[in-house]
């Protein structure tokens, strides 16, 4: 096992690959009663056009597979994970975002069983047709839940906006129809492609013995038989990098009572690699607390001008193959919040010649939220990305946060901030107009 020491915060992370493949992080933490593990596969909703394990050319899959999948997983033959976990006091959940797929527990006694059953219920998949069936009808409900929720479809209409060529704007549970169409060669399919231990890593962070857990770990993974590791392929994303596939501006009419509004921005350039894309990504998010946080100059006006309200947020969101940034707010003005928003963003040169002192101050904020983020095992474990910036912790960002210059930031914004990528989303109360 490599032990990275985090001397600063009094940690070490023991971290090693197994003959499988499978990445394992451990960090025992001393005088925790409590464990969290999760274990992520590199794979989540865009991942619908790819080349299945021992096949030569692409398919495309129905969109929802891989959340549907998450779901299924669960449910075994005989059994429910989340039954088995409940037996030994533990709690479990999963989710799927864009690129990941993560199965999670949280428990104070039985942590050896615990990551046995994790372990166990992701590696044996079991789908029937009856199964699937039954699955249809409780995520098609769920779907039909998000397509009243304003705030998801404000999300998901400016995604599509930004990438409408694109598998990103797909709803990550897919349709009503995507979903019928689901089968157990399907699921299989995509199983036997992004579940192999490869593509896989398993988190842990809590009060255990390292040593020990690696054995139980590499015990467990010995008694099982596993495909080959191979390179998987995926199709490419369509994204246009000049942003002229972009749609300015989109609207919907539901039954709301508020307007509101969200202006996206879309990355055209590519992210780099490795700790320097976290670098960037950090970069980005100093960039918007700059230009909207609600200590900003920014939003004070707007606020005092009742065009945004406590509803206001903003959100970075960088990971495989795409960046983009979100800023959203219920409002009686729609268009005067968009072209407001819009603005900042296009005064963001100016808006920094004259910000080192609010740089300093938004620098050492935004360190103090990474060093109390630290106290949640949970923050620990969930903020890791795996291979997308070479493997960093959360431990790694301070680091990045204390060598940041007002000048990276200006070139970030520099770079990112184009007119071409900038989108509007707007959802009225129906009959009204913007």
């Amino acid at each position: 096992m490599e032990e990275i020491n985090y001397p600063r915060y009094n940690e070490v992370l023991y971290t090693t690959v197994l003959a499988n493949g499978l990445r394992v992080n451990l960090l025992p933490r001393k005088n925790f009663h409590k464990t969290y593990g999760v274990l992520t596969t590199d794979y989540g909703s865009i991942d619908n056009t790819f080349i299945p394990y021992g096949k030569e050319e692409l398919i495309k899959v129905p969109d929802g597979i891989a959340h549907f999948l998450e779901h299924k997983m669960f449910e075994k033959q005989d059994h429910d994970a989340f039954d088995l976990f409940g037996q030994y006091g533990a709690s479990s959940n999963a989710f799927t975002s864009f690129t990941r797929t993560s199965y999670l527990f949280s428990a104070t006694r039985n942590v050896d069983k615990c990551i046995e059953i994790l372990l166990d219920f992701v590696q044996e998949p079991y789908f029937s047709e009856k199964m699937i069936e039954k699955e249809r009808g409780i995520i098609g409900q769920e779907i039909k839940m998000y397509d009243d929720d304003p705030s998801w479809q404000l999300y998901f209409g400016i995604i599509g906006n930004l990438y409408p060529e694109d598998p990103l704007a797909s709803d990550i549970a897919g349709t009503v129809d995507s979903i019928a169409q689901i089968t157990p060669d399907d699921l299989y399919s995509c199983y036997r492609t992004f579940y192999q231990p490869s593509n896989m890593n398993l988190f842990l962070v809590g009060g255990f013995n390292q040593d020990k857990v690696l054995d139980l770990i590499q015990k467990n993974q010995a008694n099982k038989t596993f495909d080959a590791p191979f390179e998987i392929t995926r199709a490419a994303f369509s994204t246009d990098k000049e942003g002229k596939d972009v749609i300015p501006y989109r609207m919907n009419e539901l039954n709301v009572q508020r307007p509101a509004a969200i202006v996206g921005i879309k990355g055209l350039d590519d992210v780099p690699g490795g700790r320097d894309g976290l670098f960037y990504k950090l970069s980005l998010e100093m960039l918007m607390y700059l230009l909207y946080d609600e200590t900003s100059e920014q939003y004070l006006e707007l606020y005092n001008k009742g065009i945004l309200d406590d509803s206001f947020s903003y959100d970075v969101t960088v990971e495989r193959g795409f960046h983009f940034v979100t800023m959203s707010s219920d409002t009686e003005f729609p268009q005067d919040f968009s072209n407001s928003i819009i603005g900042i963003a296009e005064n963001a040169q100016k808006i920094l010649e004259n910000a080192e002192e609010r740089f300093e101050l938004a620098k050492r904020e935004l360190i103090g939220r990474s060093i109390s983020a630290m106290n949640s095992l949970e923050n620990i474990a969930n903020r890791y990305e795996g291979s997308l910036f070479d493997y960093a912790t959360i431990f790694d960002i301070v680091p990045l946060l204390e060598k940041m210059t007002l000048k990276d930031v200006e070139k970030t914004a520099e770079s990112f901030i184009r007119s071409e990528a900038v989108s509007v989303y707007q959802i009225l109360p129906k009959g009204e107009e913007a």
